[in-house]
């Protein structure tokens, strides 16, 4: 077996927690890169995606997504998006990502927008 990388381990180990957690909550996925973040709200009981916003959205796209405010004001619009589908309750995953800097960002803003996790 090939040795994991940190953040491999890392993702593993949030996703098996999770699994163990979520029952039949959707869970809140989220992505980071250099320029963008990227999150979803996956209904993993039926396999497709609720909600999902991301920086690359042309309303957002004028701000650079390498900041906590864009990762904050895609939070708030996730947020919305879920709450339109019925969904509250979520289970947040943050992947291999520590929960700092824009992870978190997003996070507080989607819990200020009324989702539950």
């Amino acid at each position: 077996m090939a040795k994991l990388s940190l953040f491999e381990r890392r993702r593993r180990r949030v996703r098996t927690a999770l699994k163990a957690v979520s029952g039949a909550k959707p869970r809140l996925s989220v992505h980071r890169s250099g320029r963008h973040i990227y999150a979803q709200v996956i209904d993993d009981a039926q396999g497709r995606t609720v909600a999902a916003a991301s920086t690359l959205e042309k309303d957002v796209r004028g701000k650079t997504g390498a900041t906590a405010e864009a990762a904050a004001e895609v939070g708030k619009r996730l947020a919305a998006a879920a709450t339109a589908a019925g969904v509250t309750r979520v289970v947040f995953d943050r992947g291999g990502f520590l929960f700092h800097g824009r992870v978190k960002a997003l996070a507080d803003a989607a819990r200020e927008g009324g989702l539950e996790f």
